[in-house]
Parts: C-alpha cells; structure tokens; sequence
C-alpha cells in the first residue's frame, strides 16, 4: 500500500464484523489501517469490533477496539477522548452506522420512527459534534458519513424511516461542510447502492431466501452485480485521504449506474 494515511488518527463508528463475511464498516478500517492510519474501531459490540481489531492486527496494523451506542452523548464523548489518549489527534471520523426497519407511512409506528432516525440521523450528528472542536483546534479534518441511494429517490423496499433519516445525513452534511470549511474541516457523504454485504444479507429470514434475495439484487444493477463493501471502502479512503483536500460537501454515489 501507498500509506495514504499514514500517521493519521482515526475513528471508525461501525467498525465491527458480526461474522467472517466482512462489512462495510471493518472494510474501511482495515483498508485506513493498511494505508498507514490508526484506527478505533468503535461499535456497539464489543466482540465485533475486537474481531475487526484482530484483523487489522493480523496484517500488522494499528487498532485498538471501543465499545459505544452512537445514541448514548456520554458514550460518543468517551470514544473521542479515548483516541485523543491513545493518539492526540482524530484526523478522520467515518460514521458509518445504519439500520432500516420495515414500514410504509401508514404502517409505520412512532417507536420505530424514532429508533431508526436516533442511530441513523442523531448518531451521526453525536460523533460530529464531539469531534468538530478538535478538528478545528489540530487545524483540519475530515469527516466521512454513509448514506444511500435511498435517501434519492422512492425504493421498492418499504424503508420509509430509513429513507428519511439517511436524505436529512444528506443534508446534514452539506451544512457541516459549509459552516466548517474555513476551518478545513471537511465533511462528505457516501451513498452506496446495492452491496453485497452481511447486512444486506440479514434482511431475509432464511439463507435461500438470501441467495434468491442476492441474485435479484445483482440483476437490479447495470453492471449486471453488486457492489462490495471494498467498493465503499476505497471511496471512503479518498474522502479520507489529503487527495481530497479541497473536496467538502459531495454527495459521492457508488451504486454501478443503479439510480441513473
């Protein structure tokens, strides 16, 4: 590897594997730790971040593994003073927790409302929040949230919360981005089509309905496939990097031609 990241601290919120397949979130902390960064993989499992840390260790990166609820202030504020301990600085945080429950307008209930928007919308805004001032202070940083296509337009997936929540982490972005840039703080966002991912996976009830869930999906995309949570990964690393150093504010798809 080039060592893209090399000597920068960063945090990674969702980092955490729930299985030998890998996830978007341990993607992109394995491929920060391997462009040089080090990297806190926080999640709200320890054992899955940990997993993800052994990973890193394995191929002789950095990582140490922190436990946190993106909906809990005191937990977000613990995580960010831990990598200022471990580190002294946090030069990248790469929010990258979403959940979707199902549900229509009609059918969908204020408590499920409310959860799907505290961790996909207000988790976001927690992490930023706690690391602005430090930002600000070191003189710049970057700041990477995952979005979705879905926050563009109408899916055949019932997802109505989470369609919401991830089109208002669009325009959070936008506006963390503008307020911040004088003090090169930069903020973008990631929107990912279909990828084929444990999470994705986890929407169907049993493996055959997954491997029949898997083959509509990659016959949805253009490119006749889905995209990989590496796919992800490799955006966020130029998003992280100081290649995109006068990029802020961007909506960057990576969907192989899906919304088009």
């Amino acid at each position: 590897m080039s060592g893209r990241l090399e000597g920068k601290a960063v945090i990674v919120v969702g980092a955490g594997s729930i299985s030998s397949d890998i996830s978007n979130g341990a993607a992109c902390a394995l491929l920060f730790a391997r462009e040089g960064a080090k990297v806190v993989c926080a999640d709200r499992s320890l054992d899955a971040a940990t997993r993800t840390v052994e990973r890193i260790a394995q191929e002789g990166g950095s990582a140490t593994a922190f436990e946190a609820d993106v909906r809990n202030a005191q937990q977000i504020k613990a995580m960010v003073q831990h990598c200022l301990a471990q580190h002294g600085r946090i030069d990248v945080l790469h929010n990258n927790v979403g959940i979707e429950e199902f549900g229509e307008l009609v059918e969908v209930t204020e408590e499920s409302w409310d959860r799907v928007h505290a961790i996909n919308l207000k988790g976001a805004m927690l992490s930023s929040r706690e690391v602005v001032p430090h930002m600000i202070k070191q003189g710049g940083g970057a700041i990477i949230n995952i979005s979705s296509i879905a926050s563009l337009k109408w899916s055949p997936m019932q997802f109505l919360s989470y369609s919401t929540s991830k089109a208002a982490l669009n325009h959070m972005t936008r506006v963390v981005a503008r307020q911040y840039a004088p003090h090169h703080v930069r903020c973008n966002v990631i929107l990912p089509g279909l990828i084929d991912s444990p999470h994705a996976a986890a929407l169907f009830k049993t493996e055959e309905d997954a491997a029949r869930g898997r083959q509509a999906r990659h016959a949805r995309c253009p490119m006749g496939h889905q995209g990989t949570p590496w796919d992800v990964a490799y955006a966020a690393l130029f998003l992280a990097s100081d290649e995109s150093k006068y990029v802020t504010g961007i909506e960057l798809v990576v969907d192989g031609g899906v919304s088009l």
